[in-house]
């Protein structure tokens, strides 16, 4: 008997590094719930982003395509409102689309970008305001006009989802339709967010830190969870239409907010620190950052990488553990209610991650364009009740071929330019995944001690790890199998040259084959 078109519920979350799961290894950090997922499903321990940055990967997931072809190469720029998602594929095939919580698919500050500035040789201010085609609205996602304009929406379809409730930034400083529900619940709920209105109590040495007013009940990850609970209520109604649903968590991510018992739930002398957290004079990049003076505040108050001492490193991953735990409840909450409206059975649920964050790593903390397992390798969990588990799949896998494998799941013929690979059968079992993994990666930032914007490119194959950055010499090649902490750059080593040479010409050849084939645009179906 042929299966039902089955439903699909997607689960991410923010910044969150592989190894921040029990089902990855974490041994402080407890997460019952989506360790529950992986024991049934398929845990895929070398999967990767398309790119480390949450605009791009972003828009590699919707998209399946790289950021090089799909356009939104860093953040601060807009995915085409022309493009084709997954989404769109899926509703123009008769499921039911929703998006609760982060989309960020377009820029979310009227800002300029820094390097558009420095390029045009002009303050911010003076940048020519950008022209875009008739009836293409990229201010959608701008904070500043939900925080302004009570009557502000999406247009629907938005990127393909008929219905979505959107959550912007980070913290206890989200915006969107999470606002308008916070004002329903609270008389003043400007005066529960930020720094200014922390509740008093046990500090914490984290940058970006502070203790939220804003009580559990009422915190974004709340909201995200009761949002889904009733879009699956709400999909309950009609069981003759698939839906894709996709929880977007905010979490976990700087400022460190998480609210009420999340806050203190771990304690910073009982977490783990990164092997490589003493090692930050061993490695290039990272000891540039060390020499980096911390003397103002927007070096602490924004998303690149900073230097770290131990104690505010610990502060730190409690409380990302914090945030982490309260995710895991919101999804055994979403699970239970799945299972509750008897609609498990006909759901394949994939959780995943945008992207990490360094942690720690050689005492760095945040972000940058640094292509360290812990920025660039993700969980990803791939639960489908055809396929009990626990499986644990050892190939490679992309952002680009979860995109991929829904619509292969899912019967439908993929997007036109769509360049990722389905990972499981028409049976729900694993398929032999890649050899290897490309990453794209440009930030709007200069390189620490370069007056280069980071331009970069790597590879992954087998133990192996090479990566180039635009007019930086050396590039990089690491020996993972017996120097995981990537310490030791092989790079100009006479011994590694026959590798070098193998890992340059498969970089060539699949920088070709992730290039634009097609021969109509990207968003003809």
């Amino acid at each position: 008997m042929k299966r039902r078109r089955p439903n699909f519920l997607v689960i991410s979350t923010d910044q969150q590094r592989a190894d921040h799961l029990g089902c990855y290894g974490a041994r402080v950090l407890e997460t019952p719930n989506i360790d529950d997922l992986a024991s049934r499903g398929i845990r895929f321990d070398r999967a990767y982003v398309a790119s480390p940055v949450c605009m791009p990967n972003r828009a590699s997931l919707v998209t399946g395509r790289m950021p090089s072809l799909h356009g939104l190469r860093h953040n601060g720029l807009n995915l085409s409102l022309d493009t084709a998602t997954v989404a769109d594929v899926l509703r123009m095939d008769g499921w039911s689309t929703a998006l609760v919580g982060k989309a960020h698919f377009q820029h979310v500050t009227r800002n300029a970008s820094p390097i558009l500035a420095r390029r045009m040789d002009m303050p911010n201010s003076q940048i020519p305001e950008a022209r875009f085609p008739a009836g293409h609205r990229y201010d959608q996602e701008v904070a500043q006009i939900w925080r302004n304009d009570p009557h502000h929406d999406l247009e629907y379809p938005y990127y393909g989802f008929n219905t979505v409730d959107l959550t912007i930034e980070h913290g206890d400083l989200v915006e969107g339709h999470y606002s308008r529900w916070l004002a329903e619940r609270h008389p003043e709920p400007d005066r529960l967010r930020g720094p200014d209105n922390a509740l008093p109590g046990v500090e914490r040495a984290a940058p970006q830190a502070w203790r939220t007013a804003i009580p559990e009940e009422l915190y974004s990850t709340r909201f995200i969870e009761e949002r889904t609970i009733e879009r699956l209520n709400d999909f309950a109604l009609d069981r003759e239409t698939p839906f894709f649903l996709w929880a977007s968590f905010n979490d976990p991510h700087h400022p460190f907010t998480p609210p009420g018992r999340y806050w203190n739930m771990y304690r910073p002398d009982e977490v783990d620190l990164p092997d490589s957290f003493v090692l930050n004079d061993q490695a290039d990049w990272p000891a540039r950052l060390h020499k980096v003076p911390r003397d103002g505040i927007a070096s602490l108050s924004g998303t690149a990488a900073i230097a770290v001492s131990e104690p505010e490193l610990r502060a730190a991953i409690a409380l990302t553990y914090g945030m982490i735990s309260m995710v895991d409840d919101a999804v055994g909450a979403i699970i239970s209610e799945l299972r509750r409206l008897d609609l498990e059975g006909e759901t394949i649920v994939v959780f995943l991650s945008d992207h990490g964050d360094l942690m720690g790593e050689y005492g760095l903390l945040f972000k940058g364009p640094f292509h360290y397992q812990a920025l660039i390798r993700i969980p990803l969990i791939w639960t489908d009740g055809r396929c009990p588990g626990p499986r644990c799949h050892s190939g490679f896998a992309s952002t680009i071929d979860v995109t991929a494998s829904i619509l292969h799941s899912a019967g439908v013929t993929p997007f036109n330019g769509m360049q990722g690979r389905p990972f499981v059968g028409d049976d729900g079992l694993p398929l032999e995944c890649r050899d290897c993994v490309l990453i794209e990666d440009e930030v709007q930032t200069c390189l620490p001690g370069h007056e280069l914007r980071g331009r970069v490119r790597t590879l992954l194959e087998d133990g192996w790890r090479l990566t180039i950055y635009d007019g930086v010499e050396p590039g990089y090649l690491y020996n993972l199998n017996e120097d995981p902490n990537e310490v030791a750059n092989l790079w100009n080593v006479p011994s590694a040259q026959t590798v070098r040479s193998r890992m340059l010409e498969r970089l060539v050849r699949e920088l070709i084959a992730h290039s634009e084939t097609s021969p109509l645009p990207s968003y003809a179906a």
